[in-house]
Formats: C-alpha cells, structure tokens, sequence
C-alpha cells in the first residue's frame, strides 16, 4: 500500500503548496481520493498513469477538494479514454459535474458513473475482491466523509518444501491457498496448516479531511494502520477551528489516540504558519508517531 500526497493545504492554493488530492495503491488499484485544484499537473509531476484511476473518492464539494475534477474527466477524454471512471461523492456532484460538460459542450467518450452519496452512517461504497472501501461520516459544515480503505485477506502461501514432502500434485496447488485440507491416495487427511504459510498481513487507511473533532469516527478507525487526519490550525487558533468545524493538530492527535491507530499523518494545513514542524511537535505530545504530509510525499503503509 502506498499514499502519495499531492496536495495537503486549506483554502486556496499558490505556487508552492496545492488543496487537497491523494493517490493511494492498494495491491495494483490506484484510488484518487478529493481533486482539487492542480491534481493534474501534481499526476503529471508524480509520473501517475491517468490510464490507472478508475475509481475517485470525494469527500464534500467545498472548491479545495472537488474544483480539479471537471478539468481531469475532460482531459480522460482528450487521451482517448476507454475505460469507465467512477465517482464517489455527495449528493449534487452528479448535477454539478454534468452542467459543466453540457454547458462546454465536453461530453465523455467513456462511461461516466456517479455514486452520489447522502447517508449519516457509515456505509460500503466500493468492494471488489481485493479491495473494500467504507465511508467515515464527519462533520464539517456541509456533508462531508471521509473514508476507509482495508485490503482483504489474500491467499495462504504455498509451503512448498511440505507439499512436494507429501507428493501433492500441482493441480491441488489453487485449493491448498484457498485455504483448503487435502486428502492423499493413501486417505490421510493433511491439514492446511501444514502446507502452508499465513497470508501476507492485511493494511487499511483511513483519510479523514475536513471534519472538527469528533469521537464518534473512532469505532470506525479503530486499530487502522495508518490515520489522515487534517489539522489546518494548532490549538492557539481553536477558537478558529471551532467557527470553521476544523480541526487542530492536539484534535487530530486525541483521535489518532482514542482509535488506537498506528500511525498518524498530518495534513490540510492552514497556510497562516511558518513551519509544518510546529503541527507535530502539538501533536507530539499527545499521540507519539507523527508524520508530516506535504505535496509530493510519498508514504509506504
């Protein structure tokens, strides 16, 4: 699993820092999650396919983290797309997204599906055999989620040193990491276990962007691997976070720690500050691992 960040500021952007937008590979699927403004020059700049997204995820249409999509479905077009995109977002996405192209007459030559979504609770949105992706309602002041990426349990691997001890014919290979016991001519049952390894360990991702402080997102990321959690002020301007239902670097940190999470990103910072260390030097004391997020950085989970 890897996430690049490419970009991770509030508001507005500038030339050196861009709104929000992610890529996260999960076992050779890429999700775009949010596209603001800029996602396609930071693609370009990162050496992404554009042929490889099919499925992008956006967390509430606030400009900063959708005003990059319309431009990137009518470039899929100008490069011969083929393939089906499929949108994941709020209610209203679908109006907004289909007026542009009629009105600048842009119509895709691919299949353009939209899963426009309004519930409060956390819901499946996208499940393949591989992949599984929940929503994480937030609350932000409009509707807003983020969402939870968990790789599924893959095959057992083969012990092959027990299988060839045993004369197991390669056709039962499939059935053996499937998981299944193998029964010999001679009528001795074998038992998996002994014939194979555990599966690689499974990772999941939770990127949570814009939302205040809010513990009833904990059941849903409890024990993820690796948290997003926007921090676009440090506590001096909470009075701000909690005008603007944001969230400070200590709020993400409290989180991070009532989930038990192992890893805990910062992002979406408020461009009013000098220095990104002081984000997790705040969060540092309350939630010990803290990594920075910044436009072009890479992280593998």
């Amino acid at each position: 699993m890897k996430l690049t960040i490419l970009g991770c500021y509030a508001a507005t952007p500038r030339t050196f820092t861009n709104p929000t937008s992610q890529l996260l590979e999960i076992r050779n699927r890429l999700f775009l999650i949010d596209c603001g403004e800029g996602t396609q020059v930071q693609l370009r700049k990162n050496k992404i396919r554009f042929s490889k997204i099919n499925h992008i995820f956006i967390s509430h249409l606030h400009g900063d983290h959708f005003f990059g999509l319309v431009g990137l479905i009518s470039t899929f077009t100008l490069l011969n797309r083929t393939t089906d995109l499929h949108i994941y977002g709020p209610k209203g996405i679908k109006e907004i997204i289909k007026l542009q192209l009629r009105l600048s007459n842009s119509w895709t030559n691919y299949g353009l599906f939209f899963h426009e979504l309004e519930s409060n609770e956390s819901e499946v949105i996208f499940e393949d055999e591989k992949v599984l992706v929940k929503t994480i309602p937030l609350k932000h002041r409009i509707y807003t989620n983020g969402f939870l990426f968990q790789e599924k349990i893959g095959e057992r691997k083969l012990n092959l040193d027990a299988v060839q001890n045993y004369e197991i014919e390669t056709c039962y290979y499939q059935k053996i990491k499937n998981g299944k016991d193998i029964t010999l001519d001679d009528g001795r049952l074998i038992e998996n276990e002994k014939l194979t390894f555990d599966p690689i360990p499974v990772k999941s991702y939770a990127f949570c962007s814009d939302t205040a402080y809010n513990e009833l997102m904990v059941p849903i990321i409890e024990n993820v691997d690796v948290l997003y959690h926007e921090a676009t002020f440090l506590q001096s301007e909470e009075s701000l976070a909690e005008k603007t239902l944001h969230s400070t670097a200590k709020d993400a940190a409290k989180i991070a720690l009532k989930a038990n999470v192992k890893q805990l990103i910062l992002g979406h910072y408020s461009t009013r500050y000098e220095s990104l260390e002081l984000f997790k030097e705040e969060a540092s004391q309350i939630f010990p691992n803290v990594l920075l997020g910044d436009d072009g950085v890479s992280f593998e989970l």
